[in-house]
């Protein structure tokens, strides 16, 4: 049967340092973690990442924090000059702001690629030492873009199955994407992948474009399903998969007494408002200052929301010791403070500002206990905020604002109010609208979206990606048996509908 070897930039753990000897080891948590782990414990395989320390790895802690894990743990050590400039540098200067449209923020740094390429053939590596025939590779985002091009030069890539890749974050339309030096390059790396699967509908539409611009002796051929490109003697499968949550996961913690318990204090905290939750990382794609001048144009505007609403901020520290995260977060600071200061009074403070992370039970409470969530990034892949807030609203109440380019505002527009997160007025009337709004219209909208949410849950995502991969790799298997052929398609398409345990997010020492 085939084995599934899962490839991302990070293992589903990080290992830290603290004195010598002594190691935290820290379960990573989100959705990829979630949807891959339980199809690897039930089946075996492999993950290959990066363990999240420079230089050399331990290997009495990692054999420690593997030994229960289920599959095989593959790392791939990086330097701290890797780090700089593959992590850091050309994944986060480079690929990051330019794929959300944020082009001012890039530095196009040419030794940056020369890492980039450098670290995609360890990865490379990692898997041609581990892979076996008929192995399906399944690549994650966007630090792995060149990885399949580095298996093509080794000769590993014919060996495999099916040699699949999802891009977790947007995909920039043309006139984005021909600012990038490296983009002929970076096209033609994408394109030796068999299967390429992104968020949304316009990130594909942005993909083709994108292709039949730069590449010009590429062939599209539109399909019902997915989309087929005939490039260099092979073909490539391009659809849009997108990635959901653990509904039941969050719906059964917001129901438990703890979460209760925290949200009714949240409620009695703030008497007589509406409470509007903000909850993202420190990063300039989330439109959090945007969001904090829509709030305060809000105020201006509409005299009766003040002293009936409150902003919940919540900013997830992120790189702060990147100089322009650092000097974002001040712009945040200097927006919260004005707000507090030109409307506050003694018994209101409009912006309640948290710079820390939440623990999983203090999340679900917000999620609970909030009226209004704010969704609200410049550009998104996804954003699962939105849908894990929809999952918590167990009495189907409460009210969406979601930015329209949110790759979620494509499964959850028939509930949300979508606004233009570059128009503070659009946005400040939204929360005026959701302020107004009737109970029934709240819960007619809530009802929809958690539907949508409930059945294209991260499980789902991950059956219908591997179903996907699972046809490639029936067509790479037309030489073998039948029985065999049979066996190996079962082995993806039997996802099922895992209940995994809550990740422990404590740090544990080893």
């Amino acid at each position: 049967m085939n084995r599934l070897i899962v490839v991302s930039n990070r293992l589903p753990f990080a290992l830290d340092s603290t004195g010598e000897d002594l190691w935290t080891v820290t379960p990573a948590v989100g959705g990829l973690v979630s949807a891959i782990e339980p199809v690897l414990r039930e089946r075996g395989g492999t993950w290959i990442g990066w363990p999240g320390v420079a230089g050399e790895i331990p290997q009495e802690p990692l054999a420690k924090a593997t030994r229960n894990a289920g599959y095989k743990v593959v790392p791939v050590a990086l330097s701290e000059t890797e780090r700089a400039e593959f992590y850091y540098g050309y994944s986060n200067e480079v690929i990051w702001p330019l794929f959300h449209d944020l082009q001012n923020f890039c530095n196009f740094e040419p030794a940056y690629w020369q890492a980039y390429k450098q670290v995609n053939n360890r990865y490379a590596d990692a898997i041609g030492r581990c892979a076996q025939p008929d192995d399906f590779i399944w690549v994650h985002d966007y630090h792995l873009m060149y990885v399949a091009q580095a298996l093509r030069e080794q000769s590993v890539g014919r060996k495999l199955s099916a040699l699949t890749f999802f891009l977790h974050i947007p995909f920039p339309p043309y006139d984005i994407f021909s600012k990038l030096p490296q983009q002929q390059l970076l096209l033609h790396a994408l394109l030796q992948f068999d299967l390429l699967g992104f968020q949304a509908r316009r990130d594909v539409r942005n993909f083709i474009q994108c292709v039949r611009r730069v590449l010009l002796d590429a062939k599209i051929l539109p399909r019902r399903d997915l989309q087929l490109i005939r490039f260099e003697d092979r073909e490539i499968r391009v659809g849009y998969f997108p990635i959901g949550i653990d509904f039941d996961s969050f719906e059964n913690g917001a129901r438990s007494d703890s979460v209760e318990q925290r949200a009714q204090r949240l409620r009695v905290t703030f008497p007589g408002c509406q409470l509007i939750l903000g909850s993202d990382r420190l990063d300039y794609s989330k439109g959090i200052p945007e969001r904090l001048r829509a709030f305060r144009t809000a105020l201006e505007r509409h005299p009766e929301l003040r002293g009936r609403v409150v902003l919940i901020q919540v900013v997830v520290p992120s790189r702060v010791e990147i100089p322009r995260y650092h000097e974002f977060k001040q712009r945040i600071d200097r927006l919260v403070g004005d707000i507090n200061g030109r409307f506050s009074t003694s018994t209101w403070l409009p912006v309640q500002y948290h710079f820390r992370s939440l623990e999983r039970d203090d999340l679900l409470a917000h999620y609970r206990g909030c009226d209004i969530a704010f969704v609200t990034p410049l550009k998104d892949g996804m954003n699962l905020v939105a849908k894990e807030y929809c999952a918590c609203r167990i009495d189907s109440d409460g009210v969406l604002i979601l930015s329209q380019f949110a790759g979620a505002a494509e499964q959850l527009k028939p509930g949300a109010l979508l606004v233009n997160p570059y128009d503070v007025e659009e946005m400040a009337d939204a929360i005026l609208e959701a302020f107004r709004m009737n109970q029934a219209e709240r819960s007619t909208r809530m009802k929809r979206m958690r539907r949508i949410v409930r059945k294209e849950n991260v499980f789902w995502w991950v059956d219908s990606f591997l179903r996907a991969g699972a046809k490639i790799a029936s067509r790479s298997l037309r030489g073998v048996g039948k029985r065999r052929r049979s066996a190996a398609l079962n082995t993806f398409r039997k996802t099922g509908q895992h209940q995994d345990r809550p990740l422990d997010t404590k740090k544990a020492i080893v």
